[in-house]
C-alpha cells in the first residue's frame, strides 16, 4: 500500500527523509524538502510512486538515466539549494564532533567535467555491457550518455566496448577504469581473460582507433602510443595505471590552491603525507623543499618520473610507508615548517594523533569524507591546533559526496581553540 508522506529534510546520500503516519522514519529517493509524496514503503525504505505537490526548487535532471543508474542522487534539485546543502553536510560533520567553525561557500564543478570513469563491463545474452550498476542492483545499465564525463571519454563508450570485448567472458565481469589526459584516454582493465598472442594485434587497432594513449590488463601494459600526461605548466603529472587521481581538473586546481594559499610564505620544509602521484606535492615544491609519504609504490614510482619531467621545482623527496600502521611520529614532525595530509575515505586517524603532539606551524587536510575529517580535526584541536578555515569542494557532481580542505595553526599547547556545540 502507497503512503503520502511530507519529505522534511534530505539524508547524507541525497535520500528525502519521511516520518511514516506510524512514526516510522523512512528514506525515500529523488525527493526533495517540503514534497509531498505517495511511497511504497519497505522497512526504512520508500519507494517513490508519485509527487502530490514538488518543490519550487525542483528541475528537470540533466541524464536520461537518473533514477535508474545508480551513480546520481540529486539531478533534481536547483544548483543553488543543491550546493548549501553540501556546505551544511560539512556543518554537521564538524558539528557532532563539537566544533564549532565558518564553513566556507562550496567551490562548484560544471558537468561534462569528470576526467575519470570508472566502468563496468559485463558479458550477456546480446554481447558486451559497459556502463554502471543500476540503482540497488548488481545488474548493469548501458549507459548512452553521462553529462558526468568529459566529452573525450562520453563519446567514446562504443570504442571502449570494442577494446575490452576480446577480453571478456560469457558470464564474467570486468572493471575498466578511463582516465582523460593531455595525450589520450588511459585503459586499464582488471578482471578480464589475460590477453592470448592473438589478441595483441586486435587491441593495438582498437586503441589506436579509440585515442588511447595506454592500455593495461591487471596492471600489465599491453599498447602505449603516448605517455599519459596530465599538464599544468611547468608541471606534469604522470597518473599509474588504474591508480588515484583527483576527479576532475577544476576541483584539483582549486585544493592545489587552497592547499598552497594555507601553507603561505613558511620557510620549508614541508611534509605531504599520502602524496599520490604528486597532486600537491609539485606545487608546494615550486616555493619549498617537500618530503613525499606514500604508501603505494605505482604511486610513488608516477611521482617519481613526474618531478624529473616537471620545471621549476625545488628537491622533492620520497618514502614508501604505510602511514595508517607506520604515522609519521612527533619527533620525525620537528623539522617540518608545514604538514598536509590527503588520506583514503577512512581519514589519518593515527597520524592525526602523532600530529597534534607535534610543534608543526601549520597543518592542512584534504578529505573526501567529512566525517572522518571532523574526527581528525578533532584530536588536533584538543593538541593545541586552532581550526582556521574550511572549505568545500564539489568533486562528485550530484552526489551525496563532498571534498573538504581544512587548514590549523598551532596555538598555545595543551588548549583547546574551538567552541565546542551541542547537537539538539
Amino acid at each position: 500500500m502507497a503512503e503520502t508522506l511530507t519529505i522534511t529534510a534530505l539524508g547524507h546520500e541525497g535520500d528525502g527523509i519521511a516520518e511514516t503516519a506510524s512514526g516510522t522514519k523512512v528514506f525515500v529517493p529523488f525527493t526533495l524538502p517540503g514534497e509531498v509524496v505517495t511511497a511504497e514503503i519497505e522497512g526504512e525504505r520508500g519507494h517513490l510512486v508519485s509527487i502530490v505537490r514538488p518543490s519550487p526548487d525542483r528541475i528537470e535532471p540533466a541524464c536520461k538515466h537518473f533514477t535508474v543508474c545508480g551513480g546520481c542522487a540529486l539531478q533534481h534539485w536547483a544548483p543553488e539549494k543543491y550546493q548549501a546543502w553540501k556546505r551544511d553536510l560539512v556543518v554537521h560533520a564538524f558539528a557532532q564532533r563539537g566544533i564549532e567553525t565558518e564553513v566556507d561557500p562550496v567551490v562548484p564543478v560544471g558537468p561534462h567535467s569528470r576526467r575519470r570513469a570508472v566502468f563496468t563491463l559485463a558479458r550477456e545474452d546480446k554481447g558486451l555491457v559497459l556502463g554502471f550498476n543500476k540503482r540497488d542492483s548488481h545488474d548493469v545499465l548501458a549507459i548512452e550518455e553521462c553529462p558526468l564525463l568529459v566529452p573525450e571519454i562520453e563519446t567514446r563508450r562504443d570504442k571502449l566496448a570494442a577494446l575490452a570485448n576480446r577480453l571478456v567472458d560469457q558470464g564474467k565481469r570486468a572493471r575498466m577504469t578511463v582516465v582523460s589526459t593531455d595525450t589520450g584516454l588511459d585503459v586499464s582493465l582488471e578482471g578480464a581473460r589475460k590477453p592470448g598472442r592473438a589478441d595483441y594485434e586486435a587491441l593495438g587497432r582498437a586503441a589506436v582507433d579509440g585515442a588511447i594513449c595506454r592500455l593495461t590488463v591487471d596492471g600489465a601494459e599491453i599498447v602505449m602510443s603516448r605517455v599519459p600526461e596530465i599538464r599544468n605548466d611547468p608541471i606534469v603529472l604522470y597518473p599509474s595505471p588504474g591508480g588515484f587521481l583527483q576527479a576532475t581538473a577544476s576541483s584539483e586546481l582549486a585544493m592545489a590552491d587552497l592547499v598552497d594559499s594555507a601553507i603561505g610564505k613558511s620557510s620549508g620544509p614541508v611534509l605531504d603525507l599520502f602524496s599520490g602521484i604528486g597532486t600537491f606535492t609539485l606545487k608546494l615544491a615550486r616555493r619549498f623543499p617537500v618530503l613525499a609519504v606514500e604508501g603505494e609504490t605505482k604511486l610513488l614510482e608516477a611521482l617519481d618520473r613526474s618531478m624529473r619531467f616537471s620545471k621549476g621545482i625545488r628537491a622533492v623527496t620520497t618514502r614508501r610507508r604505510d602511514l595508517f600502521l607506520n604515522p609519521m611520529a612527533a619527533v620525525e614532525l620537528k623539522e617540518f615548517k608545514a604538514v598536509v595530509f590527503d588520506p583514503p575515505r577512512a581519514g589519518a586517524k593515527a597520524q592525526a594523533e602523532t600530529l597534534a603532539k607535534s610543534v608543526v606551524p601549520k597543518v592542512v587536510g584534504v578529505s573526501c569524507n567529512p566525517a572522518t575529517l571532523a574526527r581528525d580535526a578533532r584530536i588536533l584541536i584538543d593538541g593545541g591546533y586552532k581550526l582556521t578555515r574550511v572549505t568545500p569542494v564539489d568533486q562528485f557532481l550530484w552526489s551525496g559526496h563532498i571534498e573538504v580542505v581544512a587548514t590549523f595553526e598551532l596555538a598555545r599547547k595543551g588548549a583547546s581553540t574551538a567552541r565546542r556545540v551541542r547537537l539538539s
